[in-house]
């Protein structure tokens, strides 16, 4: 089930791509606070908002253009290089900022007289690309002359030493940098433009749905999605870029597919996963289902073309991103003339999803209730071997003929315990000896807020009714990751991740976050560490 050794890299670009797509989320999701205030300002005090305010809509422009860029600059920068490469950061996007404006003013100063202007380009993306960078660099530099400055003048070096190269930093900002994002912005933007203008942004489902089921989606969200959605709505209110990856329809759609037509323990475990992913807007949990059976995916994509579709119908969007994606985040953010499009978007998208994903289901019932009994049968067999001979408890479970669900997965549970018996001598860890003692277990997934924090809930409350003491149970980002976790846990696709991050650590992989039976496992093996040091 898990190992203590560093396991074979393997999935190389996917794993390149999901760490990536975490430093990303990880520049943004802190800031999403700001976003959202940001979101309701311009609610309220926008000349087409709630309660019009010139005096208070004066606000909208610097926190969209200033303040969030520096924010995300300096959380990358911290992400690197601590306060330091926080500080150097936020020197270098002000550069970024200046000179985008720059350019911008100097292209409209040639246009013809009456025609339209160009507006602002906020540098979020120079912001996600200047902050790391010159934190990086900030940290090399230092590196150069670490131990050896004399006594007495360490401060005067690392307070000029962090100014200069923040000068520095600025100036690349406002040359190349500024440039360079003005024109991906610039191709980004007319790329958007061209997939409405021709009503194929429904299309970009059958990108973004895979991508989330394989914890990919944070690249294209983070790294696209949002600062293009931002400038849109900067400039008209509202951005229907906020709803192609947020939209919880499609996940809810196929979770009630699996509720009424699912066979065993995801039948048992969907509604319960709908009510999280729909309410609590972490959608990792449906991830699970789809990978279950690929072609599921199909549904998935079909619930976000639908989606897209109806908000394009309706004109819809939000104000600003909907993080997590709950329905209450969503209808917080729709903008005041969007309301009937998004909700209908995602009663729609959901209803579609649900549709293609039970007759998916119908359709496969018969083979998937016979698999089921087939593996069950084969994994008896299997543990009598590893058994060297059979066994009264065996034979019992032999005889089940898979028709009763409940039945077959009860007895699942029981040959899984008994090959770990047989294959282990009841170790967790799948034949490793597990000699590290655990105090600190750590749930982790891309971002550390969603799934995660829900994971460690659930394992917390049960180590708590086991009466066992003294061991934590946090939740953290797969970046954060460091050497004070005794024991990992993260689901399947991001296990090697976690392994490269804390490689002496225990790791458990799960498919589901909500409901794992190796919860009970680990419960066990605390339980046994404690009573054998007692």
């Amino acid at each position: 089930m898990t190992t203590t050794s560093p396991a074979a890299q393997r999935g190389g670009a996917r794993v390149a791509v999901q760490r990536f797509g975490t430093f990303l989320s990880g520049m943004i999701m802190p800031n999403i606070p700001a976003l959202i205030a940001w979101g309701i300002i311009t609610a309220f005090f926008i000349p087409v908002g709630w309660t019009p305010n010139a005096d208070l809509s004066t606000m909208v422009g610097p926190i969209i253009h200033y303040l969030l860029p520096i924010l995300i600059a300096y959380t990358a920068g911290y992400m690197v290089y601590k306060i330091r490469g926080g500080v150097v950061a936020s020197i270098a996007v002000m550069g970024a900022i200046a000179g985008s404006d720059l350019l911008i003013a100097n292209f409209n100063a040639t246009l013809p007289e009456g025609e339209a202007p160009l507006g602002q380009i906020h540098m979020f993306i120079g912001a996600m690309i200047m902050g790391p960078l010159a934190a990086y660099t900030m940290r090399w530099l230092d590196s150069l002359w670490d131990g050896k400055i004399k006594a007495g003048f360490e401060m005067l070096v690392n307070m000029f030493s962090a100014g200069i190269w923040g000068f520095v930093m600025a100036i690349v900002g406002f040359f190349p940098v500024a440039w360079l994002v003005n024109g991906i912005m610039n191709v980004l933007s007319t790329a958007v433009n061209w997939l409405v203008e021709t009503n194929l942004l429904p299309l970009t489902s059958i990108i973004i749905e895979p991508a989330k089921v394989f914890f990919l989606n944070n690249a294209i969200n983070h790294g696209v999605l949002t600062p293009l959605g931002i400038s849109q709505a900067a400039e008209d209110g509202k951005s229907i870029l906020f709803l192609l990856e947020a939209n919880p329809g499609p996940g809810v759609g196929l979770l009630l597919a699996f509720t009424i037509f699912g066979i065993g323990a995801a039948r048992a475990s969907a509604p319960g996963a709908a009510v999280i992913q729909f309410f609590g807007g972490i959608h990792e949990v449906y991830f699970p289902f789809a990978l279950m059976k690929p072609v599921l995916i199909v549904a998935l994509i079909a619930g976000g073309m639908t989606g897209v579709t109806t908000n394009m119908i309706f004109d819809a969007g939000l104000r600003a991103p909907a993080a997590p994606g709950s329905i209450f985040a969503v209808i917080a953010q729709t903008a005041s003339d969007s309301y009937i499009g998004v909700i209908l978007s995602v009663i729609l998208s959901a209803a579609v999803s649900f549709v293609i994903a039970s007759v998916i289901l119908r359709a496969t019932r018969k083979r998937d209730l016979l698999a089921e009994g087939d593996e069950f049968a084969a994994a008896v067999s299997q543990t009598a071997a590893n058994k060297g001979k059979s066994s009264a408890a065996l034979d019992a479970l032999r005889a089940s003929d898979g028709r009763d669900r409940e039945a077959v997965r009860a007895a699942g549970e029981a040959v899984d315990r008994l090959e770990s018996e047989a294959d282990t001598g009841g170790r967790l860890d799948g034949g490793v000896v597990t000699t590290r003692q655990v105090r600190t277990i750590v749930f982790a997934c891309d971002a550390g807020m969603g799934s995660s924090a829900m994971g460690a809930s659930v394992l917390r409350n049960k180590i708590k009714k086991a009466g066992i003491e003294d061991v934590t149970v946090t939740n953290k980002a797969i970046a954060n990751l460091d050497a004070s976790a005794d024991l990992v846990i993260t689901q399947n696709q991001l296990t090697d991740r976690a392994r490269h991050q804390t490689p002496d650590a225990i790791h458990v992989s799960v498919d589901n976050f909500m409901n794992s039976p190796k919860y009970d496992e680990v419960v066990d093996l605390v339980r046994d560490q404690h009573q054998d040091g007692a």
